[in-house]
């Protein structure tokens, strides 16, 4: 009752002051924070970690590694915090985001806002999760270098996450994207993976593609995330279609997310599940807001999932909800564990 109250309340608010009051939310402990949701059916290995449950937070709910121990306790299974860039950045001009509600979906350009890996690394050596917990890294808008930005992220933060994710694909940062083509992305995670190397604990790192790209793009980056010992492959960043909208607001620049992304990503998912045969652990990201789409995520072929913009509709405690409601399916069909169904649907979605 008080999550929908709360809710209504919030989504009154312009959506980037309401998301900064839901941060400050969790941080003083208003909101709902029982612990991850876990089972048999639900224990999920991936890339050598245990995840208590396969549903996960998408990075760029908290950017700044503020609430991690609240958002560990909120139902999820793990959690993704970041973009975090070597220097703090303002990102783009306000207003950035923008609601969608017809079309339960969002649109951001918020261009890596965050405050730089020194006060990051600060906070996730200091949190106290209950999950696993990973960290996005991204490139300052002005670097002379910005492949070599993710290595120093990750070289200054490593030691305090459970996995690492390269982002190559968020839209709002400048010819950013770019990076995702072969020769650019050879190099990038050349230096990403010495980095690794580095650790004295060296951790997974994943890559996290765009639901844009074309089957060939595709094809290569598979080649690449193997050729280069990556842990998986988070499929996808928002798109830049707008295809099928009825919101004011679609016509905003900017990166797509919610459900008009989920079969775009799920195509995607499945191609990347074709091509890796298995090789390569993947995670779904793009419109999972019901057990049902979770589960279809699974049985395109991802071991584990991710949600964001589901939470601005559904709630903090929607994570729980479809762990709850995944385990109870996977309960009535005879399972022993959730990874049964990994894979087992990859063909309708080619």
């Amino acid at each position: 009752m008080w999550e929908r109250f709360g809710l209504s309340v919030m989504q009154r608010l312009e959506p980037e002051r309401a998301h900064t009051l839901a941060i400050a939310a969790l941080k003083t402990g208003l909101l709902p924070a029982r612990g991850p949701v876990t089972s048999p059916r639900l224990e999920t290995r991936i890339a050598g970690m245990t995840l208590p449950n396969p549903v996960g937070l998408a990075a760029g709910f908290d950017k700044n590694a503020e609430a991690v121990g609240p958002l560990s306790r909120a139902g999820f299974g793990f959690i993704e915090v970041g973009a975090a860039t070597p220097v703090a950045q303002a990102g783009n001009a306000r207003p950035r985001l923008f609601r969608l509600a017809e079309d339960r979906a969002a649109i951001n350009r918020f261009g890596f806002n965050n405050e730089g890996m020194e006060a990051i690394a600060t906070r996730l050596a200091g949190a106290d999760a209950a999950v696993p917990v990973g960290l996005n890294l991204g490139a300052n808008k002005d670097s002379a270098d910005r492949a070599a930005d993710f290595a120093r992220v990750l070289a200054r933060c490593g030691a305090h996450v459970d996995f690492a994710t390269v982002n190559v694909s968020s839209p709002n940062t400048e010819r950013l994207r770019e990076l995702q083509g072969r020769a650019a992305l050879d190099q990038l995670l050349a230096g990403v993976m010495a980095a690794r190397a580095d650790l004295a604990r060296p951790i997974p790192v994943f890559l996290k593609i765009a639901p844009d790209l074309t089957r060939d793009a595709l094809a290569e980056i598979a080649e690449l995330a193997l050729a280069h010992q990556l842990a998986g492959i988070i499929a996808t960043n928002t798109t830049l279609a707008r295809d099928g909208l009825a919101s004011r607001h679609r016509g905003e620049t900017g990166g797509l997310s919610g459900q008009p992304l989920f079969e775009r990503s799920t195509r995607v998912l499945a191609q990347l599940a074709r091509l890796t045969q298995g090789r390569l652990p993947l995670i779904g990201v793009g419109g999972v807001a019901t057990a049902d789409q979770a589960w279809e995520k699974l049985r395109a072929g991802a071991s584990a999932v991710q949600l964001y913009t589901a939470l601005v509709y559904g709630g903090i405690t929607l994570a729980a909800r479809i762990a709850r409601d995944l385990d109870a399916r996977a309960q009535a069909d005879g399972m022993a564990n959730l990874s049964e169904i990994t894979g087992t649907g990859t063909d309708a979605w080619l």
